[in-house]
Parts: structure tokens; C-alpha cells; sequence
């Protein structure tokens, strides 16, 4: 796996101080994310925005999430800061604020640059999976009223769920587009 630099240089928020993370300059791509379970909500949106994003599931020991991180070569994000602080994972977790979604995207857009307009809705919400494209018949598998609607219509290869561009995609869009407009908002004071 090719190494992270992000746009500045790699940092991490902890109660809104900065403390650099250790990363090979000259390279632009973000790894793969793994959220821990209080972040579930944020791996979905970053799915939504294309990014490679495990999720971990309810009530992982804090041993299995490092373990995980380090097998996949993942960047952890968490809002616990004692997991973030343990040597195993120290170099590869972002310590995100615990003030909510908004918080965390914003902490996001400063420490690493996220683009969430990466490549909207081309991974499964559920899996992370790149998404395919369907066949022509999967449009039958659609609520009646979502057949007709134009756009493509994309399978995840592993739990088959089907996705079309329905007025939730606008919704998410213009989310996902005004999060990319804030990237340098600073973050709200507790």
C-alpha cells in the first residue's frame, strides 16, 4: 500500500490541538479508513463519497480493531483517545471530536484533506465494495416507481444490494458538496 501525505502535513485533532502523525511526503492518496463503532454514522457518508471505509462492528475488543488497522493497512479513526494513544496504533489512528457528525467531518476536511467528493456513490453503504454496474434486468427488482427513473443502476458485488440514483442521491449530493466547501472551517469550541 502506497503511503499517505495529505495536502499539508498529517495531523491529528486531540481536544483541537494539533500532533503530527508520521507520513511519506509525495504521495496523495488516502488509504483505506477504518471507523471504530462510536463513527459508524461518518463511514457511511464516506462510503458515499467513494472512499475505501471499513466499519467496525458493535462491541469489537479495542486489541481486534488495532489488529484490523494494521493487517489492512487502514487508517483508524476514532474518538477514543486512549485506543489512539496505544503504541500498536499510534502512527495510524486520527483522533477525531466526540461533538457529533458535523464536528467530525469538519476535523476530517482540516487533518486530511478528505475529498467528499471523491467518487460519490460508487461503493456499497453496507460492505464498502466497489460498486458494478447492473444488468438491464436488475431494473425489475426496483420499486415500481424507481424503474422508470434515469441514471445508472449499480450492484454490489458482494451483498447484491442494488443502488439507483433516487432523490436521496440529491439529498446526499448536496451534503456531500457543501461538506467539501467546509474543509477549512475550523472546528465549533466545546
Amino acid at each position: 500500500m502506497q503511503a499517505f501525505a495529505p495536502a499539508q502535513d498529517h495531523r491529528v485533532v486531540q481536544d483541537h490541538r494539533v500532533a503530527s502523525l508520521s507520513a511519506d511526503a509525495g504521495s496523495a492518496a488516502l488509504p483505506g479508513l477504518l471507523c471504530d463503532e462510536m463513527l459508524q454514522g461518518l463511514g457511511r457518508w464516506l462510503r458515499a463519497a467513494g472512499h475505501d471505509t471499513a466499519i467496525a462492528c458493535d462491541g469489537i475488543a479495542d486489541e481486534r480493531l488495532i489488529a484490523r488497522a494494521l493487517g489492512e493497512s487502514r487508517l483508524l479513526l476514532t474518538c477514543d483517545r486512549a485506543l489512539a494513544a496505544r503504541s500498536a496504533v499510534r502512527s495510524l489512528a486520527v483522533v477525531l471530536p466526540a461533538g457529533g457528525l458535523e464536528d467530525a467531518v469538519r476535523a476530517l476536511g482540516r487533518t486530511l484533506a478528505i475529498d467528499w467528493l471523491h467518487a460519490p456513490f460508487t461503493r456499497c453503504l453496507l460492505d464498502t465494495a466497489p460498486l458494478a454496474a447492473a444488468s438491464d434486468g436488475a431494473r425489475e427488482a426496483l420499486p415500481e416507481r424507481a424503474r422508470s427513473l434515469p441514471g445508472p443502476l449499480r450492484r454490489c458485488p458482494q451483498c447484491r444490494r442494488l443502488y439507483w440514483p433516487g432523490s436521496h442521491v440529491r439529498r446526499m449530493t448536496a451534503r456531500l458538496e457543501a461538506w467539501q466547501g467546509d474543509r477549512s472551517t475550523p472546528l465549533r469550541s466545546t
